[in-house]
């Protein structure tokens, strides 16, 4: 399957529906081998991937499962996933995001046990039957976590040429504890996002976040 680039950039987008369809083990590979031509400073290449399918993957659903059921507490943070007081226009576009998100899922503002239920999804990768875990050397700077976002997203966009869809979700940070029983990574690894992987659940309602105008973000310089 060949895909355009921009076709590529415009069809990504965090797909919380997926079929029981199974990813092949080549298409991952082929996938993850091409992404490693990411951009890095000095070529660091700081990321450290798991390929989780199978067995493994179930398992991890599973403990995460059992620790929302028990109402265990989420893990100790690791990192700061948004600043505590998120100022405008930030706040703002977080906002329209929750509302879109529960609107189209028919959740109501206050209605906070239907929400906890859609958030919880996350922690069974929405049905995915495939995940990746991303992983950062915690000795690394903010750079490094930059080029982890860029190889993140040369992911995305080559599983889209494939046909496929993913979300990355920080999500998954909250249970790092849970992840780490079945993938034992190094001490010195942060897991910064899981990120699901399979084919899209067209039968599922599942809307697309809409982007700032193009005057909000962008600023354009032509002479001195």
């Amino acid at each position: 399957m060949i895909v355009d680039v921009y076709e590529a950039v415009a069809s990504r987008r965090a797909v919380r529906a997926f079929t029981d369809r199974d990813v092949p083990r080549e298409v991952l590979e082929r996938v993850l081998s091409a992404a490693a031509w990411a951009p890095s400073a000095s070529n660091l290449q700081p990321w450290h991937t798991y390929a989780v399918t199978g067995v493994a993957l179930a398992e991890i659903k599973k403990r995460a499962a059992e620790r929302l059921a028990t109402g265990d507490p989420w893990d100790e943070p690791e990192y700061e996933q948004y600043p505590p007081a998120l100022k405008s226009p930030y706040r703002e576009r977080r906002s329209a995001f929750g509302e879109q998100r529960y609107g189209t899922l028919g959740i109501a503002r206050e209605d906070t046990e239907g929400r906890q239920r859609a958030a919880s999804a996350n922690w069974g990768c929405f049905g995915a039957p495939a995940a990746l875990f991303c992983y950062i050397d915690r000795d690394l700077g903010r750079p490094q976590w930059s080029d982890v976002g860029m190889y993140l997203q040369t992911v995305m966009l080559l599983l889209r040429a494939e046909g496929l869809h993913s979300c990355t979700q920080m999500a998954w940070a909250k249970f790092h504890r849970t992840v780490a029983e079945v993938l034992s990574p190094p001490d010195e690894l942060i897991l910064f996002c899981g990120m699901s992987i399979g084919f899209e659940d067209a039968t599922a309602c599942d809307g697309r976040t809409g982007r700032a105008p193009l005057d909000e973000t962008v600023t354009f310089v032509d002479g001195l």
